[in-house]
C-alpha cells in the first residue's frame, strides 16, 4: 500500500512539474510584449526596455522558468506586475473566498448525490429512478452561464430574494453570507450533482448484481439494509474517484461562475490578471488550480485503498 501511495505522489509531482512547463510555456506565447501592454501604446522605447529588464524577460526562457519554479516550490510567487504587491497578499482573501464556496457547495451536493443515488436503485427503472435519471440528464446538459444567468434572472431580477452581485462586505455574518452565497452554491451544485447521482447510480446497481447480493435477498435480507450496509461501501471506490473531481472542479472550474456573479475568488481574479497581462498572477493562480486538483486525486486514492481491503494486500 505505501509502495502505491509513494508511486501516486511521484506521479502527482511529476504531473505538477510538467503542468509548471505548460502554463509558462503558455504564457509565453501569448501574443503581444508584456511590457508595452502594461506601460500603453505611448510608452518611451527607453521605459519598455526598463520594465522589460525589472521583470527578467530580456533573460532566456529557460533561465527565467527555472528561477520561477524554484522560487514557487520554497512559496515565494513573485510580485503582481500591475500593482507591485506580493502575490500571496493578493490571493489570501482569494483563496479563503474560493475555498469557502467550493466547501459550502461540498457540503450540500456530496451527501445529496449519494442520497439520490441510492433512492434511484431502490426500485431501478422504477418512476423515481427514471425522474432522477431525466433531470440528471438535463442538468449535465445546462452550461454553468445560462444556468446562473436564469437563477440571477428569476431570484435576483424578478424577486429581489438574492443579490445578483457578491461582495466581500457581504461576508460580515453568517446570515450575509448564506444569503449573498445561495445562487453562486446552488449553479455549482446543479453543475456537479448530476455527475455524481449518475456514477453512484451505476456503481451501486454493479455491485447489486454480485452473486452473494442475490443470496442476501433470498435470505429475506430487506434490499435497503443490503444497499446502505453491503453495495454502498463496496462500491465507494468509483463514487469517491468522481466526488474528487468534481471537488476539483469545484475549486479549479469556478472561473466561470465568479464572473457571473462577480465573486470575489481565485477564479475572478484569474479573468482580471489575464485581461490586465499580469502573468506572474495568472502562472500562481493557475498552479494553485493545478495542485489542489492533483491533491484531490491523490486523497481519492488513499481512501479507495482504504475502503477496498482487496487493494491493500497487493
Amino acid at each position: 500500500m505505501f509502495v502505491f501511495l509513494a508511486k501516486r505522489m511521484a506521479l502527482g509531482i511529476g504531473t505538477l512539474w510538467v503542468v509548471s512547463i505548460l502554463v509558462f510555456a503558455g504564457t509565453e506565447l501569448l501574443p503581444g510584449d508584456v511590457a508595452t501592454a502594461v506601460l500603453g501604446q505611448g510608452a518611451t522605447k527607453e521605459t519598455v526596455e526598463a520594465l522589460r529588464e525589472q521583470m527578467g524577460l530580456d533573460k532566456p526562457a529557460i533561465g527565467r522558468y527555472v528561477t520561477w519554479i524554484a522560487n514557487f516550490v520554497q512559496g515565494d510567487m513573485g510580485e503582481s506586475i500591475a500593482t507591485n504587491r506580493p502575490i500571496r497578499s493578493i490571493m489570501d482573501d482569494r483563496v479563503y473566498n474560493t475555498f469557502l464556496l467550493a466547501g459550502i457547495t461540498a457540503l450540500i451536493s456530496v451527501p445529496l448525490a449519494l442520497l439520490l443515488g441510492i433512492l434511484s436503485v431502490i426500485h431501478p427503472e422504477g418512476i423515481l429512478d427514471r425522474s432522477i435519471s431525466m433531470v440528471s440528464l438535463i442538468l449535465i446538459s445546462l452550461p454553468e452561464y445560462f444556468t446562473g444567468a436564469a437563477l440571477i434572472l428569476i431570484f435576483a431580477v424578478t424577486w429581489h430574494i438574492f443579490p445578483a452581485v457578491v461582495y466581500s462586505s457581504q461576508f460580515s455574518s453568517v446570515g450575509q453570507i448564506m444569503r449573498a452565497l445561495t445562487l453562486p452554491v446552488v449553479t455549482l451544485t446543479i453543475a456537479i450533482l448530476a455527475h455524481m447521482v449518475r456514477m453512484t447510480r451505476a456503481a451501486i446497481l454493479d455491485v447489486l448484481r454480485a452473486p452473494y447480493v442475490e443470496m442476501a435477498l433470498l435470505k429475506g435480507v430487506p434490499k435497503s439494509q443490503i444497499i446502505l450496509f453491503h453495495a454502498l461501501p463496496n462500491s465507494l471506490g468509483p463514487v469517491i474517484n468522481v466526488i474528487a473531481l468534481n471537488l476539483g472542479y469545484l475549486v479549479s472550474g469556478v472561473v466561470l461562475v465568479e464572473a457571473i456573479f462577480s465573486y470575489p475568488g481565485l477564479g475572478r481574479l484569474l479573468t482580471d490578471s489575464v485581461a490586465n497581462r499580469d502573468l506572474p498572477l495568472v502562472q500562481a493562480v493557475t498552479m494553485v488550480f493545478c495542485t489542489v486538483y492533483v491533491g484531490l486525486n491523490l486523497i481519492a486514492d488513499m481512501l479507495t485503498i482504504v475502503t477496498n481491503p482487496r487493494l491493500r494486500t497487493r
